[in-house]
């Protein structure tokens, strides 16, 4: 009888594996990559989210295996919002179940040999745990359906179109965009969830960080667009300044200037005329195809001699070198990839939030993004060796015009 009852118990497990197995030898022939824990584990967070958050479907495309994210990635990305949900966790959350326990000192190679035979997957189950309990308390709720709201849906339309067009490298900014709606629902402070989606994709530097500005997003950064100009009196004196302070280029022949604590007289460089302390402010640069440097530099700065123009000397920017060699001159240099050269620079300032980012406006994408806290005026900073094509501050296009394909829901 007992044997009878135990086989009763057994076969639908043996099945539910076999089951699995399948699934997953299935999923891997069509992503004709193989797929590991943390892949399966965002697959069933995604279906998850579909149950909580309504009319987010998008997340089917990740769940159905049609999109694609390297394992690495996903490593990350749980990491990331497991420490998330974990700082917004009151009382903290309690990881027993799932936490491993610290290998003995005389074991560490058998603890190093596991984790590799498991992919590094094994020490990823605390992170993992945090999330699914976030999702079950969500769902353990008399209502735990959550509107994200038109903008948040139409942001993820925005990124699908892009998806599809192979603009984005995966769909998890999705994924991100649908967890920060389900995490607004329960703050006191409604705050925009698309602001905040930016702020967070623009934080971070990695190679896969999310570059495109979804449309409604990008014209509330080019509504802080200013009139910038350039200060003669700052302009070194190789340079030559058109009339309404808007061009510049290098000269054949030097201009006879007086001299002032605010004129750089090493680099080929001039500022903005009006230094910023405050608010948020946007300008366009159309740079070429030489040499060139864009950012702001603080106040405190030096203009004088050949010192390195870097985070270090007070100066957050952007530089072109050799026409393809593309870096942020942090201490050491940032580079980023050729790529990513643009022909039309976005330089965007939000001072009480301490973030200064590049954009190529052509392309409406980000660049790279200096996160620090501003404690004094910043000015804009102006820097090219080009001879015949002029350096140009041209007037930020406000409202740009919706790529997405027919009737626009944006405008």
């Amino acid at each position: 009888m007992m044997k009878d009852c135990l086989q009763f118990l057994i076969e639908p497990a043996k099945k539910l594996k076999i089951r699995l197995k399948e699934s997953r030898k299935r999923v891997k022939l069509e992503r004709k990559e193989p797929l590991v824990e943390s892949q399966l584990f965002i697959m069933e967070l995604a279906r998850e989210l579909n149950k909580i958050c309504q009319r987010s479907n998008i997340l089917g495309h990740i769940w159905t295996s049609e999109d694609i994210w390297p394992a690495g990635v996903c490593r990350d990305f749980i990491v990331e919002w497991a420490a998330v949900l974990e700082k917004r966790a009151q009382p903290r959350i309690i990881l027993s179940d799932y936490q491993h326990e610290k290998p003995q000192k005389k074991d560490w190679k058998g603890h190093l040999l596991c984790m590799l035979e498991a992919g590094g997957e094994c020490d990823m189950g605390p992170h993992k745990r945090v999330i699914m309990d976030w999702t079950r308390g969500i769902k353990s709720r008399p209502q735990p359906t959550v509107w994200p709201g038109e903008p948040v849906l139409m942001m993820l339309d925005d990124l699908e179109f892009q998806w599809k067009r192979g603009r984005l490298p995966n769909l998890l900014p999705a994924v991100e965009l649908v967890m920060l709606a389900v995490m607004n629902a329960d703050s006191p402070v409604k705050e925009d969830v698309t602001k905040q989606w930016l702020v967070r994709k623009q934080r971070s530097q990695k190679i896969d960080a999310v570059r495109y500005i979804p449309h409604s997003v990008w014209n509330w950064i080019c509504d802080a667009a200013e009139d910038v100009t350039l200060d003669s009196d700052s302009a070194n004196a190789d340079l030559l300044i058109s009339g309404d302070d808007k061009r510049m280029r290098y000269g054949l022949e030097r201009r006879e200037v007086p001299r002032c604590r605010r004129r750089f007289d090493g680099w080929w460089c001039a500022a903005g005329r009006e230094g910023y302390a405050s608010g948020r402010h946007y300008w366009e640069v159309e740079v070429g195809e030489r040499d060139w440097r864009l950012g702001v530099a603080k106040a405190s700065a030096k203009r004088q001699g050949f010192r390195s123009l870097t985070t270090d000397t007070g100066y957050l920017t952007l530089r072109l070198e050799r026409g393809t060699d593309l870096k942020a001159l942090t201490v050491p240099a940032a580079p980023l990839p050729r790529s990513l050269v643009p022909r039309r620079v976005g330089v965007y300032l939000d001072y009480e939030l301490g973030q200064l980012s590049f954009y190529d406006a052509e392309k409406r994408s980000h660049l790279y993004t200096y996160n620090e806290k501003f404690t004094e005026e910043l000015y804009p900073v102006f820097g090219t060796v080009e001879v015949v094509k002029d350096l140009v501050i041209r007037p930020a296009d406000v409202r740009q015009p919706c790529l997405c394909p027919g009737p626009c829901l944006w405008n």
